[in-house]
């Protein structure tokens, strides 16, 4: 039955490969509204922040410090890439974390299987198991942000085709019962 439930693993991984492949992640994603134009300077920015972020020939150079007018000259010469980076928010957002976390759990979780497979350690077992719910919980969360985000109209999200996400989730959720009825199942 350890047998079964890994062919299926691999199945739901196969399909879930090619969702991703077939998907608009690797494409160029449009910006939104909100991020064509340069959004409003809050109050509590402070001089040097401005400075960095403008040129020096834009601010007096009398309210500058060396230091800072070195920096804003240095500024003007940097990539649009580096400039973009300074901009970017620090922490990612739940989509590119999921995008991420998904795939990885059901790799790891799926070497475990193969483990527990090969050596018919129950441990194993569980905690592929917990890597495979683990995994369905950060997918169904996947899909439910990116179906919030296309009813809220943002079109920066990933596309998927609707019939190979129900075959991938059918999959996940046979996997799912295999797993468990096997770990169940098994002694040692």
């Amino acid at each position: 039955m350890a047998i079964v439930a890994l062919v299926f693993w691999l199945f739901t991984a196969g399909a879930g490969f090619y969702l991703l492949v077939t998907s608009s992640l690797g494409r160029a994603r449009p910006t939104g509204p909100a991020e064509a134009t340069e959004p409003a300077t809050p109050a509590s920015v402070t001089a040097t922040q401005t400075a960095a972020a403008t040129p020096a020939t834009a601010i007096a150079p009398a309210t500058l410090s060396r230091r800072e007018r070195r920096r804003a000259a240095r500024a003007r010469w940097d990539p649009p890439s580096l400039a973009a980076s300074r901009k970017a928010p620090m922490m990612p957002e739940a989509g590119s974390v999921l995008e991420f976390a998904h795939p990885a759990c059901a790799i790891i979780g799926l070497a475990f299987w193969l483990g527990f497979t090969l050596v018919h350690n129950r441990t194993l077992g569980w905690i592929a198991f917990g890597l495979v719910a683990v995994t369905a919980c950060l997918g169904l969360t996947w899909f439910t942000v990116n179906v919030l985000a296309a009813k809220r109209g943002d079109r920066s999200g990933p596309y998927f085709a609707g019939r190979l996400m129900v075959l991938h989730g059918c999959a996940a959720a046979v996997t799912i019962a295999l797993a468990a009825l096997t770990a169940l199942a098994t002694r040692g």
